[in-house]
């Protein structure tokens, strides 16, 4: 199905701007400029959203302004209003099962432990069908620092431009993955470039 919503997950603040949490709201607002679509804050729906043309098609972006955490209020409030259902939408996400600098498109899935994703789950009714764009931030060695180190430390300025260049989507990959065919797009997004 074609995409109709996409989310970028981050805590809302001057205190978070650059954190590890943060990548996926990063992402989304370097999304939102490239294809001049303004974001507003809109308490309805708990989030920054706005609505433009991306490539020829007719999609609305979203940040949450609510904690990570508690996301799915803000994805789910959008697409109850709009009807949009999990499988026209693209959530983007910090993931630490990847080093900074990998980044992967993904069909379904569950939330491998992370909250973010849980609480939009839970919101869609348990709907596990919405394509993720999953950004690589490393891993802190240890569980215990996991929250330190993705809400509480600066993400450093080198792996936030790794992290940032890796999640970019080309035209034809974006167009790919607008137009649902996710099975494309990841082919295409995942190949090794030339030189690897």
């Amino acid at each position: 199905m074609a995409i109709r919503l996409i989310a970028g997950l981050g805590n809302p603040g001057a205190r978070y701007a650059r954190t590890r949490h943060n990548i996926g709201a990063v992402w989304l607002e370097a999304l939102a400029r490239r294809f001049g679509i303004t974001l507003a804050k809109d308490r309805k729906s708990k989030g920054a959203i706005g609505r433009g043309d991306m490539l020829g098609r007719d999609v609305r972006l979203l940040i949450p302004t609510t904690y990570v955490n508690l996301s799915g209020e803000a994805v789910g409030a959008v697409a109850r209003f709009y009807k949009i259902t999990p499988a026209e939408m693209l959530i983007a996400y910090d993931e630490v099962a990847f080093p900074v600098g990998r980044c992967r498109l993904k069909d379904g899935g569950g939330h491998n432990g992370h909250n973010g994703l849980k609480s939009v789950i839970a919101a869609l009714g348990n709907d596990q069908g919405f394509a993720r764009l999953r950004i690589g931030i490393g891993h802190p060695g240890h569980a215990d620092g996991m929250v330190s180190y993705l809400t509480r430390v600066a993400m450093p300025s080198r792996d936030h431009e790794a992290a940032t260049q890796a999640a970019w989507l080309s035209d034809e990959v974006l167009d790919l993955v607008l137009g649902g065919d996710l099975q494309k797009a990841m082919n295409l997004f995942h190949a090794p470039a030339p030189d690897e």
